[in-house]
């Protein structure tokens, strides 16, 4: 099977797009260790190396990759959707 995208944690709440992907596209993503897999229909185009949401997450809620809180949500975010510094804040950079 050829995988969207890779999931580098199993709490994370994105995966990261492995080829550019396009809207309306139903896409599936495994996570690093193959434990896991997420099929997901892109409301979004997400480029190569961008994020995708996994989990749907409403603003101020945690966003997660690698286990970790990287960001939160600064508006409603819906499964399949690109995930990008146009809808989350950085934790680390304010």
């Amino acid at each position: 099977m050829s995988y969207g995208f890779l999931i580098h944690g199993d709490e994370d709440h994105v995966g990261v797009a492995v080829r550019d992907l396009t809207e309306g596209e139903t896409v599936t993503g495994v996570s690093q260790r193959g434990q896991r897999e997420v099929t997901v229909t892109l409301r979004r185009d997400v480029p190569l190396g961008h994020k995708v949401a996994l989990q749907d997450r409403q603003a101020g809620e945690p966003i997660v990759k690698y286990n970790e809180v990287i960001g939160l949500a600064r508006m409603p975010i819906t499964v399949g959707d690109h995930v990008h510094v146009h809808n989350i804040k950085s934790v680390r950079w304010g």
